[in-house]
């Protein structure tokens, strides 16, 4: 297991290095000032050329790349070029927003797609299976944002039981800030719900194919039993990698939903950062997104290890 987790840290170690490098350089191609921009068309061009000095800008890619990385190991993201704040904390500010919202989506998700997974598997070929299956594929063919539009409209301004938007802050309580988040989280949740369930059934399906399945069936099993004691746990290793990867992409990519609902969350950030060309905000907020993957497929690869001995034995 340790030899096996050493390797998986070195893999993260090496991805994060490259994703570095790429997310920093690309950035930097972008064309377009940054102080320039700040200061106006009709600035002139003394006043710019001090403002890049105070910003870091006048030196070298590699210098500052190099100054970036080193910061960013001792906790430091650079000063944001538009707020004049640290980026940290920036970031921690719109993280108590995003990271909420991300567990909170990815928890209706799994509740809502295992049981019908499952319920799928259990009665393939049925028109429980069928219904099941059309609906899923309804809630992935479904827009996101359109949906939020839709809760919005039904649960939001014709029945008021939820607001429109917008954000109360920690220090409200935590009920009143679950129920602004609930209807985001309900508009993210209902495609991967789809897409995890989808998953869950093809997997236990599969399981169900299995010899040691029918062995079970043929000592006295229920199906039921069958599928809850045998084929759920050997059926987690793609449905864990869908976990992993909605986290992700939950964290990273609620920038529309976040503008749909008013929410200041990273995505709102990143978008914001772009459209002023806050560029260390950009480089530091993406970063730490890509760390955040990296780290979801590294506790990925660690629950596979948990669920399947094979992988711990193989060091694979």
């Amino acid at each position: 297991m340790l030899r096996f987790a050493l390797q998986r840290l070195f893999s993260l170690a090496i991805s994060l290095v490259v994703a570095s490098l790429v997310i920093f350089f690309v950035i930097e191609v972008i064309p377009g000032d940054p102080a320039a921009y700040m200061l106006g068309m009709n600035a002139q061009p003394e006043t710019v050329a001090a403002l890049r000095r105070e910003l870091g800008l006048d030196a070298g890619p590699f210098a500052r790349y190099l100054a970036w990385v080193g910061g960013m190991l001792v906790g430091d993201f650079g000063t944001s070029y538009t707020y004049r704040v640290p980026v940290s904390e920036l970031v921690l500010a719109r993280l108590g927003v995003s990271l909420p919202l991300t567990l909170y989506a990815l928890l209706l998700s799994t509740a809502i797609a295992f049981p019908v997974g499952l319920i799928a598997a259990a009665r393939r070929g049925s028109g429980l299976d069928a219904g099941i299956m059309g609906a899923t594929q309804l809630g992935i063919a479904i827009p996101n944002f359109w949906f939020a539009m839709l809760l919005v409209l039904v649960f939001a301004i014709s029945l008021q039981w939820f607001s429109a938007g917008g954000f109360p802050g920690w220090d409200k309580g935590f009920w009143i800030n679950i129920k602004a988040l609930t209807l985001p989280a309900v508009a993210l949740a209902l495609p991967q719900a789809s897409i995890l369930a989808r998953v869950m059934r093809s997997a236990v399906i599969e399981t169900l194919g299995q010899d040691y399945i029918r062995t079970a069936r043929a000592k006295g099993l229920s199906q039921r039993q069958s599928v809850l004691r045998h084929a759920l746990r050997n059926a987690l290793i793609p449905v864990l990698t869908i976990i992993g990867l909605q986290f992700s992409f939950l964290l990273a990519g609620a920038i529309i939903i976040e503008n749909v609902f008013f929410l200041p969350g990273l995505g709102r950030l990143i978008f914001q950062a772009i459209t002023q060309r806050d560029l260390i905000v950009v480089e530091s907020v993406v970063m730490l997104l890509v760390f955040a993957v990296i780290l979801v497929t590294f506790l990925v690869d660690m629950a596979y290890a948990a669920a399947d001995p094979r992988l711990r034995r193989r060091g694979a």
